[in-house]
């Protein structure tokens, strides 16, 4: 009985329960795919490239968890404060409490296996076509590489199984701190406002200035560094709870007046609605705001960090090919290089003694490149070979000679006459830099097969070789990125609907009494969407301005942070608008549905 009861109240609540399905189908199967990719240890050991690709998935599953705790626990409240009023009917009717603690202890569990058995066969699918497209990009093929894996399934299904248990005993612990009474007139409660001028004030005054803080301290990174992204984390935070609990209601409160004054049409209702429930949302607006932009944000680095290779890779090695003796098939391959500058060096070496002619290298010296990330960093010549400056050059020197089988040569530079009179073996050094480091992958690549195969071991200090693995941990972030950025998003968006859809039964008199006055449905319909569009848009414009600012705290560490950052722009307004029109739907269906039809 207890359990036919549970399912029937489900049904008569599909299209709430339908949204908390989705967001924890979609929430387990990229948790399952991020631990897919990070514990496969056949696949993790089958390139060492993987290696950091998967701890870039782990830490992608540490958050993704923390927020989707706070995600299940905040949807279960929603969804106890639909159906109090409900659960209020069955204890006047006689139904102990823990009776319908059961009931919400089955209809936890009962979402939590669905969701559980839908989300990990979706996540095997995309560990599949996920896997095969890391695989791609990182241009090797596995063997070993298995979606569906044992262990990637017991940590999801542990976690989740203890996630929905909490939720759970959450659930009971709510009911039962609350009375029949409590229940019954649930949706007849609001909350108490209580308006203090000097202190609304003071809040907003305090809120501009940690805002102010948290953006300076974003925006000049390269001083504040480290301590600034602390200082930043927590001024914005504060900042934007304050922001929203001090000048939300006084813009709301403005609007109302101005539209007062006006009277056109239903705009002084709408307005009226938004002050009557501004204060409850004040606190869900502020972390949607701050979610969005750590949604967008975590998918506008993923992309930053993709683009941000080649031009690493240039910061860091101011030629693109250096190498020691080249063979024919080298030479060949060199051939086919646009080189807009080839420098070639004469040296001698005895045992581990290489000697070169200063006289050659002063002629024209050697490219060298700081290691600064600010875009103020240049290519310069190295100065004329002294004293002062033979680290230097001995350091530019050495890159060239990381391969051979002679590990700890001494470099030196002596006087053309030294040099001649040196007894050793000849040979040639080529530094070159291409017209376009990213169009020669292909023959930089074979460089580094053709020396790979020459020397017996994998190369591994050639640019190319150091773009290749950091491209491979950026292909990682991008995935990263993209995923959990969409779950960002599209967990928030559920409860900024959540939230609205809790009060939407204190709103259905109002409708009805305007309806009985006179008011057109399509006119009610026009204030809901007018309504809900401005709820979402102010968490939207603040999350908006905080990853704009905030992506510069990545200028340290990327050298164009802003790269295609449209695309997290535009696949958070499609998400956005989605959840709009969900939330104005349903909500629709919840105040309109005792209005009679036009």
């Amino acid at each position: 009985m207890i359990f036919k009861l549970a399912l029937s109240s489900m049904r008569s609540r599909a299209k709430d329960y339908a949204v908390l399905l989705l967001g924890l189908i979609m929430s387990i199967s990229i948790f399952y795919m991020f631990e897919t990719l990070a514990l496969n240890k056949a696949f993790i050991q089958e390139n060492a490239m993987i290696n950091a690709v998967s701890f870039v998935f782990q830490a992608g599953s540490v958050l993704l968890a923390i927020i989707t705790i706070a995600y299940v626990l905040y949807a279960n409240s929603f969804l106890f404060s639909l159906r109090q009023k409900e659960f209020g009917m069955y204890m006047t009717l006689g139904a102990k409490k823990r009776k319908i603690s059961l009931i919400m202890f089955i209809e936890t569990m009962f979402i939590g296996i669905i969701s559980l058995l839908i989300g990990t066969a979706l996540g095997t699918g995309l560990a599949a076509l996920i896997g095969q497209a890391l695989m791609k990009q990182l241009e090797f093929h596995s063997s070993t590489y298995a979606p569906f894996y044992l262990p990637s399934l017991i940590v999801t299904c542990v976690f989740f199984a203890a996630l929905f248990i909490l939720s759970a005993f959450a659930n009971l612990i709510q009911i039962s701190k609350v009375t029949v009474l409590d229940l019954v007139h649930g949706d007849a409660k609001s909350e108490k406002i209580i308006i203090r001028k000097k202190a609304i004030v003071l809040k907003a005054i305090i809120s501009i200035i940690l805002l102010a803080i948290g953006y300076y301290c974003m925006i000049d990174i390269k001083q504040t560094q480290y301590i600034g992204i602390i200082v930043a984390l927590f001024t914005i935070t504060l900042g934007t709870y304050l922001f929203f609990a001090t000048f939300l209601p006084l813009i709301i409160q403005k609007r109302r007046e101005k539209q007062i004054l006006k009277s056109k049409r239903l705009n002084s209702f709408t307005y009226a609605q938004l002050n009557f429930r501004v204060s409850q949302l004040t606190r869900v607006l502020a972390t949607v705001a701050m979610l969005i932009a750590l949604g967008v944000g975590a998918i506008s680095v993923g992309f930053a960090f993709q683009n941000n290779g080649p031009l690493l890779a240039d910061r860091m090695d101011a030629y693109d090919l250096k190498i020691v003796n080249p063979t024919p098939a080298e030479k060949a391959v060199m051939k086919e290089i646009d080189f807009k500058e080839k420098t070639t060096y004469a040296y001698k070496q005895k045992n581990d003694t290489v000697y070169f002619n200063v006289s050659e290298l002063n002629k024209k010296p050697i490219l060298a490149q700081n290691y600064s990330l600010d875009g103020e960093s240049e290519t310069k010549r190295l100065k004329e070979y002294s004293e002062a400056t033979q680290n230097a050059w001995d350091t530019a020197l050495s890159l060239a000679f990381p391969q051979t089988e002679t590990q700890n040569q001494t470099f030196k530079i002596v006087s053309a006459a030294d040099f001649s009179n040196v007894d050793g073996d000849l040979g040639t050094v080529y530094f070159g830099k291409t017209t376009n480091f990213v169009s020669h992958l292909d023959e930089l690549k074979k460089m580094d097969e053709l020396e790979s195969a020459r020397y017996g071991k994998e190369i591994t200090s050639s640019k190319y070789s150091s773009y290749k693995m950091y491209n491979s941990f950026a292909i990682g972030t991008v995935f990263m990125g993209f995923f959990l950025g969409f779950a960002f998003l599209t967990m928030m968006a559920s409860c900024l609907m959540f939230k609205i859809l809790t009060g939407a039964t204190q709103d259905i008199r109002r409708y009805e009494m305007l309806e009985k006055i006179g008011v057109r449905r399509r006119l009610l319909k026009q204030s809901i969407y007018k309504e809900m569009f401005l709820i979402f848009l102010f968490p939207g414009i603040i999350g908006f301005i905080h990853v704009a600012l905030g992506m510069e705290m990545f200028s340290f560490l990327l050298i164009n942070p802003y790269y295609h950052f449209y695309v997290p722009v535009l696949l958070f307004l499609a998400i956005y608008c989605i959840y709009y029109f969900i939330t104005v739907t349903l909500y629709k269906g919840i105040v309109l549905k005792k209005a009679s039809l036009d």
